[in-house]
C-alpha cells in the first residue's frame, strides 16, 4: 500500500514538474523533432528540388527556342553546382 502511495505521488510530482517546465518554457518537449531534423529537411529539398527546376526549365527553353538538349544540360549542370553549395552552406549551420 506505502509503495502505490509513493508511487502515485512521484507520478504527481513529475506530471507538475513537467506542466511547470511547458508553461516556463512554451515549448513540448515531446513533440519537439529529434536535433537536426529540419537541416535534413532542408538539404533533402535541396538535393531534390534544385535540380528538378533546373531541368524542367532547361526543358521548357529547349522546347521553346528548339535548341535540344542543351540548355538542359547546362540549366541541369548550374542547378547541381547550386544545390551543392547550398547544401555545403546548410551543413556549416549549427544544428538546432
Amino acid at each position: 500500500m506505502a509503495d502505490d502511495r509513493q508511487n502515485d505521488d512521484l507520478e504527481s510530482r513529475i506530471a507538475k514538474a513537467r506542466a511547470a517546465e511547458e508553461a516556463r518554457t512554451g515549448i513540448n518537449p515531446a513533440a519537439r523533432p529529434a536535433k537536426g531534423y529540419g537541416q535534413g529537411s532542408r538539404v533533402l529539398a535541396e538535393l531534390v528540388g534544385v535540380p528538378a527546376g533546373g531541368a524542367l526549365i532547361g526543358w521548357a527553353l529547349d522546347y521553346w527556342f528548339g535548341t535540344s538538349p542543351w540548355l538542359l544540360l547546362i540549366l541541369l549542370g548550374l542547378a547541381i553546382i547550386a544545390a551543392g553549395r547550398n547544401i555545403y552552406k546548410i551543413s556549416k549551420e549549427r544544428a538546432e
